[in-house]
């Protein structure tokens, strides 16, 4: 039987309700000083603020050394009453320090397994899914080397793999890669930021391998494409895409967050489902928020 890897335990995939499928509750770089998403208190403000809007559960796609506080997600979850996910997996390089990362070198498999079916350091909270990123219209050597590692544990546990795609580039490279080469099932693929690239014909090409692809923003410095997020997504629709979808709002900054002014995880159901709705109908929308997520993120576990 299938089921999600929430912070609480292992769910039913209907369990999780309307789903923001990429977030962060917590994240910290040295890319983005001074902004970490690091307040207990803000976390479960947003978190309650999403719920209000009808929101059930988040996917927090903040991988290994970013600031995950996974010790902090299971009272939050309980608190709000929204079922949260959590992730390991390794960002860009630019993101580490070269001592940890060196630090992983031979081990990197072993790190993603351990913590999807042990947990987290001592936290004793388990991932429900594997973080990686790819390059600006490439794959790099540290790319290369976590979506391997990201490959073997999938195959070790059965987990999924989310992909950051820089600017929503690089998605056909991400496939070879992982479905080609690793043999990854197309379906426990998900590809992120896609509305970042709104290149119908790629997306089109994306999704006939059966990958999950998401549309997560608004994308802040990137507003230019948000415009056209509505027609892309219908678009992928319209080829019999639909099934394929999923939507995030993927806050990487307090600022951004609803509670400090930003629109937050709750502009996903405030501002993007109606937009949506109006181009998609209620249905297809309710199904993307809903069963789609269940399926991206639920799993036989290994």
């Amino acid at each position: 039987m299938s089921t999600v890897r929430t912070v609480l335990g292992d769910v039913p995939p209907e369990r999780l309700g309307v789903c923001d499928a990429h977030d962060h509750l917590f994240f910290g770089s040295p890319l983005l000083p001074g902004q970490e998403l690091s307040s207990a208190s803000a976390a479960r403000a947003e978190l309650a603020a999403f719920r209000a809007q009808g929101g059930g559960g988040v996917v927090q796609w903040t991988p290994y050394g970013l600031g995950r506080r996974a010790a902090d997600l299971p009272a939050l979850s309980r608190e709000t009453g929204v079922h949260v996910v959590a992730a390991t997996g390794l960002h860009q390089a630019a993101h580490y320090d070269g001592a940890l990362l060196d630090g992983l070198r031979g081990r990197l498999a072993d790190v993603f397994v351990a913590e999807l079916t042990s947990g987290i350091g001592t936290s004793g909270v388990r991932a429900g899914l594997i973080k990686v990123a790819g390059g600006f219209h490439a794959l790099d050597a540290h790319a290369r080397w976590t979506m391997t590692a990201a490959a073997e544990a999938h195959h070790a546990t059965g987990a999924p793999i989310a992909v950051h795609l820089e600017l929503g580039t690089g998605a056909l490279d991400v496939l070879d890669l992982l479905c080609g080469e690793a043999g990854v099932p197309p379906h426990r693929v998900i590809l992120g930021h896609l509305n970042r690239f709104p290149d119908g014909t790629l997306h089109r090409q994306a999704a006939a391998s059966g990958c999950y692809l998401a549309f997560d923003g608004p994308s802040r410095a990137h507003h230019a494409t948000d415009w056209r997020m509505p027609d892309t997504v219908r678009a992928l629709a319209d080829a019999g895409h639909g099934d394929r979808l999923l939507l995030g709002g993927d806050t990487t900054t307090a600022a951004a967050r609803s509670v400090d002014g930003g629109p937050g995880m709750p502009y996903l159901l405030r501002r993007v489902r109606p937009r949506l709705a109006a181009a998609l109908g209620e249905e297809l929308v309710d199904r993307v928020l809903t069963e789609n997520p269940g399926r991206a993120f639920g799993v036989e576990w290994r």
